[in-house]
């Protein structure tokens, strides 16, 4: 049988009622042309371009190298008279591309080897179709299956080359191709998306894909809470001036990649606002790594930092990769970095400086890209004078410095906080809770929280554990807010004395056990001015 005498009814194979579909002798599948456009659209999508022509262009290859092989074994009469066109031939046969002129030569001297024109390539159809047009060539799995064809006839490799292609806007698809070794350095950006190595960079994509969307939805979230405080914010939500200014510096410092260190009271929700700002950043999509160096002893913390070097002291039985290298291209954040010795002080200087980490063990240093995002409670002024604290390591952190507010200092946050935690350590808990009583609430406004916003967080879940209705009470909060001595100021409103004689009645009341003679006799009044008194407590509570 000659080339010219293939005939598609013949080269497939099947049973008319339907199953096993067969094209020189491997089964074979049918595919809607537009099902396949559409599968190259969720690839780039989901994956982006370099992923998806990768995984098309391999898949090509693959095909077009089986395709040869096929060939040679069920057709050796076509193989060798017209081996060298015969993958041409198949493809018109099979619907995918019509080849309008092909040129061939023996590709000595650097000459192209084949020179062809295709018409009606169905992947610059369903490209234009499903993503519009290109800038670049987009015949990827046609370009894959024709390379895999030839470098199988070749018995070398053959790479072919689109320079002109319907996908893109020119009139028809233009292919080259010569042997690998022929080819210039214009090759050398193609290569890539054969190569298995490739896979790599492919990942390397996915996860940076995936890593940006789950940042964008975080940063969306953060970016609603902050604007409208309900619902379901992050622990740096607000409605307080003082923190929403804390939250604008924060916004305006994550555009820019200079060092700060974050100042507050514990508790105020400094790592969150380092996180906060690496969200907000260009470098959102790499790694944010964070470190207690309060938690940590000098040596240890140095090869926490730095990595160590396997045989480097006892039981560093491999070589382990400190954190800066664990953040590159992200953030360090730095939490309690008042606490670190003078010794550790000097190293972290220098890598600070130097832009680079020596691990322990090892002799040589290796560069490091990372933004510094440090913390502390203490004053470090304070530090300096005192000669406990670097100076030149100070204003190497402190760039820009971020103080957060104590929670005391922003009672508008209070309840929207206490409320979130709610919510969220009720459902974990399974507890039908909805909020909390009017009583239980201006108690938790009257607080002061040397705690701040986690001892907020521990009082909440205290109260879901001991609440037994739909909303929590007084009796449900923690014994320091039960039993706190009485603010005459809230929110900035001196309160009435009335108001305040009825919180400190009910609350010895509450702690007596609610033994009124034992209430009556601990407050000095008599039992009749204590049910007098209870009684228009009572009263008011109905209007």
């Amino acid at each position: 049988m000659k080339l010219g005498d293939l005939d598609l009814r013949e080269l497939l194979s099947f049973n008319p009622e339907g199953g096993v579909i067969e094209l020189l002798g491997e089964r074979a599948l049918l595919f809607n042309a537009f099902a396949m456009g559409q599968l190259r659209k969720e690839l780039i999508d989901t994956l982006g371009m370099f992923a998806a022509r990768s995984i098309l262009t391999r898949f090509g290859y693959a095909n077009g190298w089986r395709t040869a092989m096929n060939i040679r074994l069920n057709m050796p009469e076509v193989w060798k008279d017209s081996k060298d066109s015969a993958g041409s031939r198949l493809h018109s046969l099979t619907g995918l591309t019509g080849v309008h002129h092909n040129t061939r030569t023996d590709g000595a001297g650097g000459r192209p080897l084949i020179e062809s024109v295709w018409d009606d390539c169905y992947e610059a159809e369903q490209h234009l179709l499903h993503i519009g047009r290109a800038e670049e060539p987009v015949c990827w799995s046609e370009v894959g299956f024709a390379s895999g064809f030839s470098s199988y006839v070749e018995g070398k490799e053959v790479v072919f080359i689109e320079d002109q292609c319907r996908g893109k806007g020119d009139a028809t698809c233009h292919v080259t191709a010569r042997y690998k070794e022929n080819w210039g350095p214009e090759v050398e950006p193609h290569l890539v998306y054969y190569r298995m190595e490739s896979s790599a960079a492919l990942l390397k994509e996915l996860s940076d894909k995936l890593r940006c969307t789950e940042n964008k939805l975080k940063k969306r979230q953060k970016q609603l809470a902050f604007l409208e405080g309900v619902d379901t914010p992050p622990l740096i939500m607000t409605r307080s001036q003082a923190m929403r200014n804390a939250v604008d510096i924060a916004w305006r410092v994550a555009k820019v990649d200079s060092a700060v260190m974050i100042t507050g009271e514990s508790g105020v929700g400094k790592e969150l606002m380092a996180h906060f700002i690496h969200d907000q950043s260009a470098r959102a999509a790499r790694p944010f790594v964070a470190v207690n160096c309060g938690a940590l002893t000098e040596t240890l913390l140095e090869s926490e930092l730095f990595g160590h070097a396997k045989g480097s002291f006892t039981g560093a039985d491999k070589d382990r990769v400190g954190l800066f290298e664990a953040a590159a291209g992200g953030t360090l954040f730095l939490d309690e970095i008042g606490e670190v010795s003078p010794g550790m002080q000097v190293k972290l200087l220098r890598a600070l400086q130097e832009h680079e980490v020596r691990r322990v063990g090892e002799n040589k240093s290796r560069p490091v890209n990372v933004r510094v995002v440090a913390a502390t409670n203490r004053n470090l002024a304070d530090e300096i004078t005192a000669g406990r604290f670097r100076q030149d390591l100070y204003y190497r952190l402190r760039v820009i410095e971020l103080q957060v507010p104590p929670l005391r200092e922003r009672n508008e946050d209070i309840l929207p906080l206490a409320r979130f935690f709610l919510t969220k350590i009720a459902h974990g808990q399974g507890r039908p809770i909805t909020g909390f009583t009017p009583n239980a609430a201006d108690q938790l406004l009257r607080y002061d929280w040397p705690g701040n916003v986690r001892e907020l967080q521990n009082a909440v879940e205290y109260a879901v554990a001991m609440c037994q209705d739909s909303q929590i009470d007084i009796s449900d909060l923690p014994c320091e807010l039960r039993a706190m001595l009485l603010k005459p100021v809230v929110s900035g409103c001196i309160r009435p004395l009335e108001e305040i004689e009825r919180d400190y009645i009910l609350g010895v009341l509450h702690a007596v056990g609610d033994n009124k003679a034992q209430a009556a006799s601990e407050l000095n009044i008599g039992l009749a001015t204590l049910y007098r008194k209870l009684k228009e407590y009572e009263a008011q509570d109905m209007t």
